[in-house]
């Protein structure tokens, strides 16, 4: 029989990436996917590590699973992602049921783990970070685990910009693109698996092609997407707002393909704290990129993330960061407490603020942008929008859906009540009659014929 394997993926969309070609590529060897652990043959954890609380998911979930490796019929506990990257000796002598742990540079080495396991080795440790373009390159049929409709096309890997709160270039390495051609040949294998929408991810977007092609080549990349017929969206993430470049906006303005969407994380706007965060940007440059966006792009749809309570952060600059967000009015906005992570240079710096500082300066934050978002929703009443249908809710009696303005699983959903009939992805036309804090409420506008129009 088939060997059975159980995977968990935990931490950001890029991980999820990596746990696809995971699956894939043991699918493609004859094992069998399982979605119970107590089935499992095998166990699998990709882990995070990024902060504090996703370092703290990632221990729980391997302590879990070493259950079954003492108690059921598990022969096989593997350990990847950025936490097996950074603690591989310490897990591996602290955790004794795990048996491998597979490095951020060598998932494509995954079978190679499993099978020397399953033989009955331990202490194996598989780690290829210096060669870290072999993950990054690699094809494996990717296990498809989002739905079917959209999809992670993940760009690039590592990053170079060694902000000082950040452990990421550390665990993923240098910033290394995937070659152009092997992205266009990933979308094109999703587009015929029905894929609608494609989302690019990597640690940062922007300088994707500097490395391979000496330029920025994201709008080239893109305009190559653009020509899949069966692909209907395109959404871009992870845009450093400093490496924002005209040709990009362009692309973002003109191709019909691209969501007028982007996500550009600045962490902050007081100019001495994103000195000291190791951020290569100003408040008046973060000013005049979202101003020229704005002016490039009426309707874009702006999302950044922010941190509060970095160390020596003063109550003047919370408030200022506050004044900020207030006055640029985000469409979507996440808040994140600063985490002092060992090995960084920011956990080294005077005036590490308390927790109960940081919490409650994240609440503010948060509850500001709650009511931005109310308001911003409020103003689409009357609207007529495309929306992405993601399924239905049956305790609603509602159909759950995406406009362009929103990020699976980050940002707000629209929900239409209607006799019609839709199914997850098609692509409908609603228009917009209520609003609540960070979702939209509608009806289908029109005749629906399971089209999608531009």
């Amino acid at each position: 029989m088939p060997m059975k394997v159980f995977f968990i993926s935990l931490g950001c969309d890029k991980n999820l990436v990596d746990s696809e070609r995971m699956l894939g590529s043991l699918a493609g060897k004859g094992y069998v996917v399982t979605d119970s652990e107590d089935e499992a043959d095998v166990i699998v954890i990709n882990t995070c590590c990024f902060i504090d609380k996703a370092k703290e998911e990632s221990i729980e979930n391997i302590l879990e699973m070493a259950r079954y490796k003492t108690e059921g019929r598990c022969k096989a506990l593997i350990v990847a992602g950025c936490m097996a990257e950074r603690y591989r000796q310490e897990i591996l002598d602290e955790i004794p049921e795990v048996d491998a742990i597979v490095g951020t540079g060598s998932f494509h080495r995954i079978e190679d783990a499993v099978e020397a396991a399953v033989s009955g080795n331990k202490n194996i440790l598989i780690d290829e970070l210096n060669e870290q373009s072999a993950s990054a390159v690699s094809e494996p049929q990717r296990m498809m685990t989002t739905g079917g409709h959209y999809e992670y096309l993940k760009i690039a890997e590592g990053c170079d910009k060694h902000c000082t709160y950040c452990i990421i270039p550390k665990l993923r390495g240098k910033y290394y693109s995937v070659p152009m051609e092997k992205i266009l040949s990933e979308a094109e294998y999703f587009a015929r698996q029905g894929v609608k929408e494609l989302i690019l991810v990597a640690e940062e977007t922007t300088l994707y092609g500097v490395d391979l092609y000496g330029r920025k080549s994201l709008h080239l990349l893109i305009k190559g997407l653009c020509r899949i017929p069966e692909i209907e969206w395109i959404r871009i993430l992870y845009c450093y707002p400093e490496e924002i470049y005209p040709q990009l906006i362009q692309v973002i303005k003109e191709e019909p393909k691209v969501c007028h969407y982007l996500d550009m994380p600045i962490q902050h706007i007081n100019d001495d704290i994103l000195k000291r965060m190791g951020r290569r940007t100003t408040k008046q440059e973060l000013i005049d990129t979202i101003r020229r966006l704005r002016k490039e792009i009426p309707d874009i749809a702006l999302r950044t993330s922010l941190i509060t309570g970095f160390p020596g952060e003063t109550e003047e600059q919370h408030r200022e960061l506050m004044d900020f967000v207030r006055e640029t009015r985000f469409d979507r906005l996440g808040v994140f407490t600063y985490s002092q992570e060992e090995d960084t240079p920011a956990a080294l710096l005077p005036d590490q603020i308390d927790d109960d500082v940081k919490v409650r300066r994240q609440n503010e934050i948060l509850a500001l942008q709650q009511e931005i978002s109310y308001e911003n929703g409020r103003d689409r009443i009357g609207q007529v929008m495309d929306v992405h249908i993601e399924g239905y809710m049956s305790d609603e009696d509602s159909y759950v859906g995406r406009t362009y303005a929103d990020t699976p699983g980050v940002d707000g959903y629209f929900f239409i009540e209607t006799d019609e009939v839709l199914h997850s992805g098609d692509m409908v036309k609603a228009k917009v009659t209520g609003a609540m804090e960070y979702d939209l409420i509608g009806k289908l506008e029109g005749d629906f014929n399971n089209e999608f129009t531009e």
